[in-house]
């Protein structure tokens, strides 16, 4: 069998199983694609980008997604939906069914790490089947230097075979794609899709279970830059929302675009890459992203044009999310290492497809737990398996499919960092304006980038505010360079009945997701639920 060796015994891998392998240890960027290409799984695109396809799933499962139940988590892990159980007994069937398909096969191992602050380091070690999966976790994780990839030892093992389908008869899967954490054996094992987000969001996983219940660190689902002052603002928000797109701000340094830990000493970039939508994407529109798609840089089930290798970014004849991972410092403006100081200012990011919301509203300590809590938005078509249009969603924290512990406890971590530090909170509207989703349109970028720009500088604190009847929203009557007349969501509605009929049904929504909340939250945030109106 084929051996290709940077560092390690070659007993390592037979710790895991794994028996008579073909072992390609931590090739590098460059030699990964050409590995992918000469096994015909990826094309290069004009630009230089890696394009390859993930086959049946372009998205995430969700209902896919399992953690082992076991006497260190029973007790801890926030058991449901998002958290479905899985027996341990039938972890160690499942895995060692994997470690047999993987075996006798030639398997790319990958060493990186979590965590841009060595304090909070997490060492990863990925086993794929696929070389371009190799290549994802070089892009999206950190990069031991020369010196420790010789010696380095993982916390976490990955073991990933997109090919490997389960038996959800025997299996204890619903069907034969998985994701299951294993948190008292450290293992997350991926079978039966090549989506390469899965890689990442279960890392992501095991961060919001480790930081804040081992070492007080508040984990976050989102991105993060910084001024030309020190002054780091950071951007809640789902896929979709924005975070990758407004977080990467010429004018600002990028600390990252997706995850982070906030410790008593700042903010700290989990990953050492970014993994952006390409749909619709521009250059005029988004220059940063643009052109961090070259060499090195990996595309998810883009299109060319006819007879060409250059994408076209407007076909989704396979899907809305399509993707593309670059290490960070692909985008110009990314500093290193990933890290900047106590946010002044903390932006929640909502798709909402109703049209209701305002671009932009300044909150209070409560509306900012109700409304992290209630991590209202919309599922943008292609993030998750099944959606192909913009649904409506509550997603606590704004990052539920990726947390462990009970949302509680991330969102007591915020408010006692919020009141500690005196942060502002914006709640920023990037779905529609002018109508529901089909009707209006979406909310300008530019528009989008002005507000947030304003509200960094300060100077949305010299305007007046108006107050939404309905959900009780604070939003500025006028800001530069944007017009006044869309500040108000109601005024750009063409009939005005209508948009206060589906206000109210939205706050009926946001009332009946927040009951499962009622019982544990403070007055203060009970205080900010939305007033649905008699009579509408």
């Amino acid at each position: 069998m084929i051996e290709t060796r940077t560092n390690n015994s070659s007993n390592d891998l037979k710790a895991y199983g794994l028996k008579n392998v073909g072992s390609h240890w931590n090739l590098s960027q460059d030699e990964l694609i050409e590995r992918s290409l000469e096994l015909g799984l990826g094309v290069l695109s004009d630009s230089g980008a890696l394009a390859v396809d993930t086959g049946e799933f372009t998205g995430r499962a969700p209902k896919d997604k399992f953690v082992v139940k076991d006497e260190k988590t029973k007790d801890i892990v926030f058991w449901g939906d998002v958290n479905q159980p899985f027996d341990e007994i039938k972890f160690q069937s499942l895995y060692d069914k994997l470690v047999d398909f993987l075996s006798n096969k030639e398997v790319y191992i990958k060493d990186a790490y979590a965590c841009a602050d060595e304090s909070y380091r997490l060492n990863v070690r990925l086993i794929t089947e696929v070389p371009w999966a190799a290549q994802f976790a070089g892009n999206m994780f950190l990069t031991p230097s020369e010196e420790e990839i010789g010696s380095i030892q993982p916390d976490w093992v990955i073991l990933h075979a997109p090919s490997f389908k389960a038996d959800p008869r025997t299996d204890g899967t619903r069907q034969e794609n998985f994701s299951v954490i294993n948190f008292s054996k450290h293992t997350i094992i991926i079978g039966g899709s090549a989506y390469t987000g899965e890689i990442k969001k279960g890392i992501f996983t095991v961060l919001n279970y480790v930081l804040p219940y081992e070492r007080n660190v508040l984990s976050m689902h989102c991105s993060a830059n910084i001024g030309s002052q020190n002054d780091t603002a950071i951007f809640f928000g789902l896929s979709g929302t924005g975070k990758t797109t407004l977080s990467a701000d010429p004018n600002r340094g990028l600390i990252g675009d997706d995850e982070h830990g906030w410790s008593e000493g700042g903010i700290f970039n989990f990953e050492g890459g970014c993994y952006a939508k390409c749909v619709n994407l521009t250059e005029e529109k988004e220059p940063e992203i643009f052109h961090a798609i070259k060499r090195g840089s990996l595309l998810e089930n883009v299109r060319f044009f006819p007879g060409t290798n250059k994408v076209n970014f407007d076909d989704v004849s396979v899907t809305e999310n399509t993707r593309v991972s670059y290490p960070i410092d692909f985008i110009s403006n990314a500093i290193k290492p990933s890290v900047g100081g106590i946010p002044k200012n903390i932006f929640f990011l909502t798709c909402d497809a109703y049209g209701i919301l305002p671009p932009i509203a300044k909150l209070t300590p409560g509306q900012a737990m109700y409304w992290f809590l209630s991590g209202y938005t919309a599922k943008v078509a292609g993030t998750e398996a099944g959606i192909t249009e913009p649904k409506t969603a509550f997603s606590a924290c704004f990052g539920a499919p990726f947390l462990p512990l009970n949302p509680n406890t991330y969102a007591g971590m915020l408010a006692d960092r919020m009141k500690k530090y005196n942060a502002n909170v914006w709640l920023v509207n990037t779905g529609w304006t002018g109508g529901p989703y089909g009707v209006g349109k979406r909310m300008k970028l530019s528009y989008t980038r002005a507000m947030i720009t304003e509200a960094l500088k300060g100077d949305l604190e010299k305007v007046n505010y108006d107050v939404h009847p309905i959900f009780g929203l604070a939003y500025p009557t006028s800001c530069p360079t944007v017009p006044s007349e869309i500040l108000n969501p109601r005024d750009t509605w063409a009939d005005k009945n209508e948009y206060d009929e589906k206000a109210n049904d939205l706050a009926k929504q946001f009332l009946k997701n927040f009951e499962k909340f009622s019982a544990t939250a403070h007055e203060e945030t009970l205080s900010a639920a939305p007033k649905v109106a008699v009579g509408v």
